[in-house]
């Protein structure tokens, strides 16, 4: 089997691998038919990611069809033939051992392993994966269930800002992650502002949920956050970049006892007025992937409304053979680019 392998900072490769046998009792193996390029994918090859192993294969935003189950998978919970996406995460701690699991929150686990990143992932051809990790849907194509794993990190993140509909939600960024965050905010009922510097990705903002909109890079920011929120700014503010500006930004001008939600890893130290911690008595959260059981389902419930613009959200679909040329351009012109699939149908897998 083909697979794109991250060799080493800016070096990503097509390399053989040896078929994975038949799936051991409490696996399914699938057959993968599309993978989405991860945010972190681009940084892993921008040498930025401090999680990231090299060399792995990369790949967990996944849409593939099952084609064997094991032994002790239970009768009736999947068929040959399914259409699934799965959930990458895995505890390597022992999924109790670290606090985080002992917590029941073991997306955050001391030694969590997602595929792609500290395990191989699943941009190549078959794969065995744990059937407690998969989930399937009967109507998504399989381009929308390559969709479902990074939209379930805006949803996590939406939980962990205690969204309802009575927010107004600043969401910093509308790439993948920060559309996941939009619509999971809209989905709740909540008053969405996307924040960008791209009027195209603003408009695919609107149509994935949000109310309102501002290009920082045209108007100031601080000043149209006022206008829609009666002077007091946001009750909750998400960031899905990863700048030292915006994480900032994210504190001053959220509302007071407002909800901070920070998502992207900032390239560089932040530096605050941390008096705004206090005089606002903000609550500040970070956000980690997703509970798999709560958003994979949720996001696929979403999908299957029909209403999503998948079309508009993904930028480009290629073979898995210009995978490595597809991460090179990306790195090139990040600002073009929502969201990249590798269709492992095309190529010669």
């Amino acid at each position: 089997m083909k697979a794109l392998t991250i060799v080493e900072k800016g070096h990503a490769e097509i390399q053989d691998l040896e078929h994975p046998g038949a799936p051991a009792p409490n696996e399914a193996q699938i057959k993968v038919e599309m993978v989405g390029f991860c945010g972190g994918d681009l940084n892993a090859y921008r040498g930025t990611f401090p999680l990231q192993l090299y060399p792995t294969v990369l790949g967990h935003e996944v849409g593939a069809t099952v084609v064997e189950l094991g032994s002790d998978v239970p009768d009736g919970k999947f068929t040959i033939g399914d259409s699934v996406t799965l959930s990458p995460y895995f505890t390597g701690c022992g999924g109790g051992n670290c606090t985080a699991c002992k917590n029941g929150r073991p997306n955050a686990c001391l030694d969590n392993q997602t595929m792609g990143v500290r395990r191989p992932g699943a941009m190549t051809r078959y794969v065995n994966v744990a059937h407690t990790d998969l989930y399937k849907s009967e109507t998504l194509s399989h381009k929308e269930l390559a969709l479902v794993e990074p939209i379930t990190v805006g949803f996590h993140a939406v939980d962990r800002g205690r969204v309802t509909s009575d927010d107004i939600v600043g969401v910093f960024g509308t790439g993948i992650v920060g559309i996941g965050c939009i619509s999971g905010a809209a989905e709740r009922g909540a008053t969405v502002i996307a924040i960008d510097i791209s009027d195209e990705k603003l408009e695919v903002a609107k149509k994935c949920g949000a109310t309102h909109t501002i290009n920082s890079a045209k108007t100031d920011l601080h000043e149209e956050l006022g206008k829609l929120t009666d002077g007091n700014g946001p009750s909750v503010m998400i960031e899905a970049v990863g700048l030292p500006v915006t994480f900032r930004a994210c504190v001053e001008e959220v509302c007071f006892t407002g909800r901070v939600v920070y998502i992207g890893y900032a390239k560089a130290p932040v530096e605050y007025e941390s008096r705004y911690f206090v005089q606002k008595e903000l609550d500040i959260l970070g956000s980690r992937n997703c509970n798999a059981d709560i958003d994979f389902p949720a996001v696929i419930k979403m999908l299957e409304k029909g209403e999503f613009p998948v079309d508009d959200v993904v930028s480009r679909i290629v073979p898995l053979g210009d995978g490595a040329e597809a991460l090179v351009a990306w790195n090139d012109n990040p600002g073009a680019v929502t969201k990249i699939m590798v269709d492992i149908n095309e190529s010669d897998a």
